[in-house]
């Protein structure tokens, strides 16, 4: 055998001898990199078919509706809201066709909006906002940008809109508001504005989209769904630049259904003359059905302001304006009823028993009860009073008797039936339910018993009490009813059966008989007297704070803190028509309310001998000839406003 170093050197020897082979001539090499190549090769063409399989076989519906989109543009027809009318009929709420831009945020480009937000004179961070709050949205769904384009704007989007400037833009036909000048009706009505992010996110509005308009207020609000219509829709074929080149489809759109309310535009008009300048709220029903004839709240707003673009700034500063122009005074502002809730204390006293027709007091200008001094309006006292000189020179020793005999459980009794204390129900938004205090009310929110001594300023309606104006109206109009109360209400023909709370007539009479004295005899409302009108009346007047604070703090509180001035009449005194409720914000005294209440009767009945007279006319004419029609219903001339008149008797001030 060989070496083993021998054999080694052997193998070197050979090594050297043989000439070098290439990687490129290895046959494993070789072989493995052509498997690579065919699995890419065949991954590949799997692909390929797999998105051909998906494409043409499994969704063919979504790649085709994909690219129709991309060669039809849609456009929304966008649907007047419906019109609002008085109850003859006249125009309250029209629209009138402008223009709105809205952005295809599919053609959308970020460096576009500072241009676009300087062509139209919007705030740049407001759109890069709004285009923001969008992102989460379909790009399908389309962003409005401004309402109501003036000139300028629509010829800056017509000339800029093309495919090679700012493709994004759209111009639409849409409709505005048309609301009535100086805020007439305006808390009524109430106005349309854009949905709101925190809209959107409750269950009321989820079918509507961001830029939708809806009702934000008032009758706008609470009839949205009747009134909002169905928009259309129609379609363009374009072409790979963008160009319209055919019409392919259109859907109309559904306007929406009118609305005919309960009001008088006549009555309404003189109610807001009156209110002129004042803070206030007046109501005006017909008792016999709950129909509203008249509302009216002040300070008003211009709804106008609202149809179109609303600033942050301006909604700021209507928002914090300290007179609260928004504030619906005649369903929500809950204020203490000062003498009007008398007659109400008067049938509980008559149907409890604890008073009757003879029941007397002695008035010496004040009295005391539980040890603590009450007075009376007038100093020097009434003297001898029964119910129908307590009502209508309005003794507040009389009632705090009463009340003293009745308790306040009594009194809560008869207040709620006749609809103090709870919301009416009216058709309008946000209404507030007001309170009648009660022992039951004072534990529950207390967990404090009810003292008797609390009593004696609930009966003049003080204390804890306070009404809304339409409650008041609502209440009064159910005693001289009878103790029949129909709900309050705006639209025509939604007329409810009504409830019944028995009260004996004699009762009502007794209290009717006051109510009347008040104007007709030697009452503290005779500057409602109307001649040929028998109205019945009560006045109120209502302190904000006690006395012992109001002389303490006299001189920071202004005119702020001075007394409400409250009136409430109806007419006639039998088988009344209207009942009309003032309420006049820090008016001092009620008999300065008492002109307005009855200046709305006087409309009333004015415009009620105007019909009649036109029927007899209309029937002792011969009709020769037919009469040439016409849309427009006749519109009465604006009705006389009456001064205070001298009174040859003394005027009793409460």
């Amino acid at each position: 055998m060989k070496p083993l170093d021998t054999e080694r050197h052997d193998e070197e020897l050979r090594q050297h001898a043989e000439p070098p082979r290439l990687l490129r001539d290895d046959t494993k090499f070789a072989s493995g990199k052509i498997a690579f190549f065919q699995y890419i090769t065949v991954a590949i063409f799997v692909f390929l078919i797999a998105s051909f399989w998906d494409l043409q076989v499994s969704n063919p519906e979504i790649y085709s509706e994909a690219a129709l989109r991309n060669s039809v543009k849609s456009l929304p027809i966008l649907a007047p809201r419906g019109k609002i009318l008085d109850r003859d009929g006249r125009l309250i709420v029209d629209n009138h066709a402008s223009f709105t831009l809205i952005l295809n945020r599919q053609l959308l480009k970020q460096e576009h909006l500072r241009p676009i937000a300087d062509g139209l004179n919007i705030d740049y961070d407001e759109l890069v906002a709004k285009v923001r709050r969008f992102s989460s949205r379909p790009k399908y769904d389309r962003m409005v940008v401004k309402q109501e384009l003036t000139r300028a704007d629509v010829a800056f989007v017509t000339a800029h809109s093309d495919p090679s400037t700012f493709p994004e833009m759209e111009l639409i036909q849409a409709y505005r508001r048309l609301y009535p000048h100086d805020g007439l009706a305006a808390h009524v009505i109430g106005y349309v504005g854009e949905v709101s992010e925190l809209e959107l996110d409750s269950a009321d509005f989820a079918k509507y989209n961001q830029g939708d308009v809806i009702g934000k207020a008032g009758l706008e609000r609470q009839y949205n769904d009747v009134l909002i219509g169905s928009d259309g829709q129609y379609q363009v074929r374009v072409d790979n630049l963008g160009h319209e080149r055919e019409e392919i489809g259109r859907k109309e759109a559904v306007p929406g259904q009118s609305l005919q309310l309960t009001l008088d535009l006549d009555l309404q008009a003189v109610a807001e003359l009156a209110m002129d300048g004042k803070r206030g709220a007046v109501v005006a029903l017909d008792p016999r059905t709950g129909e509203v004839l008249a509302m009216v709240s002040r300070p008003t707003f211009d709804a106008s302001m609202f149809a179109g673009r609303f600033s942050t700034a301006d909604w700021a500063k209507i928002a914090n304006d300290p007179d609260k122009p928004l504030l619906n005074r005649a369903i929500q502002a809950q204020k203490a009823p000062g003498s009007t809730f008398k007659p109400i204390m008067a049938i509980a006293g008559l149907e409890t028993g604890d008073i009757d027709d003879g029941f007397r007091v002695h008035c010496s200008g004040g009295a005391y009860f539980y040890g603590h001094p009450f007075k009376c309006h007038i100093k020097t006292g009434h003297g001898d009073t029964d119910l129908h000189k307590a009502i209508a020179q309005s003794c507040d020793v009389f009632f705090y008797n009463v009340g003293n005999r009745m308790g306040i459980d009594k009194i809560a009794q008869y207040a709620e039936a006749l609809g103090l204390g709870h919301k009416t129900g009216i058709d309008l938004p946000a209404e507030a339910s007001g309170l009648i205090p009660s022992s039951k009310w004072k534990m529950r929110t207390f967990r404090q018993k009810w003292y008797a001594g609390e009593t004696i300023s609930v009966s003049i309606g003080q204390g804890q009490t306070v009404v809304t104006p339409l409650q008041l109206a609502a209440a009064i109009g159910a005693l001289s009813m009878g103790g029949e109360l129909h709900k309050p209400h705006l639209l025509l023909g939604k007329n409810d059966a009504g409830s019944r709370f028995d009260l004996k007539a004699e009762n009502v009479s007794r209290v009717v008989s006051g109510m009347s004295a008040v104007v007709n005899e030697w009452g503290t409302g005779t500057i409602a007297r109307l001649p040929g009108i028998e109205v019945c009346g009560k006045t109120g007047t209502a302190q904000l704070a006690s006395n012992e604070y109001l002389k303490a703090n006299k001189a920071n509180l202004g005119q702020s803190m001075q007394d409400d001035a409250w009136f409430v009449g109806f007419a006639p005194r039998h088988n009344p028509e209207i009942v009309v409720v003032a309420y006049y914000e820090n008016g001092v005294h009620g008999i300065r309310a008492a002109p307005i209440v009855r200046d709305v009767i006087k409309s009333y009945f004015d415009k009620k001998v105007r019909k009649q007279q036109l029927e007899v006319a209309k029937n002792s004419v011969p009709q020769l000839l037919p009469r040439p029609a016409t849309d427009q219903p006749t519109v009465a001339g604006p009705p006389e406003v009456l001064e205070p008149r001298k009174k040859e008797e003394p005027e009793i001030i409460e």
